[in-house]
């Protein structure tokens, strides 16, 4: 297949590496959604605290803050499918010990929090690994389109694992943890088909094989500086996540199943963007877009705090998908194509970083927040901050507002 050309959405599905890539991230999201909701019910259902489902963001934070350096590092001196490969690995014995504790009646918080850890380490080292290799296997010139595909693939496995995930855990706790296993297992088979073009490895000894060298990069583009730094402080008020498992039981009135559905519903809303963007690529004004996207996620996130209503809650929290993927897609673009190929480790691992902040440690300031002022009071107030962040933003980075197209 010719690579010279930018390709259509179905022709990405018929390059074979790009196939094979799609497929392994896809099951290694389908499991992180089950462990998602069987971690945080588990922690819920066995402590009662919104703090507690707090420290799980944060105990998971913990490693990608301890060795962003070190993974960035090592997705740019090593195979890439192989570090990934390696990263699913640990993660399949992870999820294989929280089975068997559950199994066995022996789990307990500190168990959890172990195994969290643990998956928070593999995650270091695999998320910013697989954004380094995805511009090595999409066709040249089509690194949005296949981004936005990407996305939609793994949306469908966010939509279908928290659904599953919440079944299985109704029917045996350990039984989310066994689907876990099977899925991180076949996703370690099919990274190992993919046949990336050559990878680019600064010379060592040189300033491009340092190990800040992606710290010094990020702060000499004040565009990607601004891209990351927006995800970091717009979801790290934003994120509701840590919430819906109050949500589901105290305020929806819902179980198990009724968490899986509101933890799927933003993936619903970033699957339906997902297809549009695949077919109609943001060509003008991605910078303003960009910022807009964030402004709706926040307005999105005030709905959702407020709503009683399961419907409503549910749309919300589509329309917040929807809106995030779009910033998703572009952030993504604009600091792949403006980072060479042989930094594009450790320029990752610190956007990984700002990524993980801004989700986990949204996660703790989340439960922190309705700990103190009671859930709803803490996500009418995230909702507010993003709206806020992203407004601060398009003046402290104008650059980044005028950002016109990409590719």
């Amino acid at each position: 297949m010719s690579v010279s050309r930018p390709v259509s959405a179905g022709e990405l599905l018929r390059h074979r590496a790009f196939l094979f890539f799609l497929l392994s991230r896809s099951l290694s999201r389908f499991s992180s959604q089950i462990a998602a909701v069987a971690i945080g019910w588990q922690v819920y259902d066995l402590t009662g605290s919104a703090f507690d489902l707090g420290m799980v963001g944060l105990v998971q934070f913990a490693p990608t803050a301890l060795l962003v350096f070190v993974a960035g590092h090592a997705a740019d001196r090593f195979e890439r499918k192989r570090v990934v490969q390696l990263c699913q690995l640990v993660e399949a014995a992870t999820a294989l010990y929280l089975a068997a504790i559950t199994w066995f009646g022996a789990v307990g918080e500190v168990h959890i929090f172990v195994a969290t850890f643990v998956l928070g380490i593999a995650g270091a080292f695999e998320s910013p690994t697989t954004a380094a290799l995805l511009p090595l296997i999409a066709p040249q010139g089509s690194l949005q389109r296949a981004t936005a595909v990407s996305s939609g693939a793994a949306q469908v496995a966010t939509i279908t694992g928290p659904a599953l995930g919440g079944f299985a855990y109704a029917i045996a706790p350990h039984l989310a943890y066994a689907v876990m296993l099977l899925f991180w297992i076949l996703g370690m088979v099919l990274t190992g088909f993919i046949q990336p073009r050559p990878q680019a490895v600064a010379k060592e000894g040189t300033d491009e094989d340092n190990i800040f060298a992606g710290v010094r990069f990020i702060r000499g583009n004040s565009a990607i500086l601004g891209t990351i730094s927006l995800d970091l402080f717009a979801v790290l008020f934003g994120g509701v996540t840590a919430l819906l498992p109050i949500y589901a039981r105290d305020i929806l009135q819902t179980g198990p199943v009724g968490l899986g559905v509101l933890r799927a519903a933003p993936a619903v809303g970033a699957l339906l963007m997902t297809m549009v963007l695949a077919r109609h690529a943001i060509s003008r004004h991605v910078g303003l877009r960009m910022f807009q996207a964030v402004i709706v996620f926040g307005i999105a996130t005030i709905v959702f705090a407020l709503s009683h209503w399961m419907w409503l809650s549910v749309l919300s929290l589509a329309a917040l998908g929807a809106a995030d993927t779009i910033s998703v897609v572009i952030r993504f673009s604009l600091v792949q194509l403006a980072t060479p190929d042989e930094m594009r480790g450790r320029v990752g691992a610190v956007n990984f970083l700002f990524i993980n902040a801004s989700n986990q440690l949204g996660q703790f300031e989340s439960g922190l927040t309705a700990a103190l002022f009671g859930a709803m009071p803490a996500a009418v107030l995230g909702g507010v901050c993003t709206v806020a962040v992203a407004l601060l933003w398009m003046k402290l980075f104008p650059s980044l507002r005028r950002v016109e197209s990409l590719e």
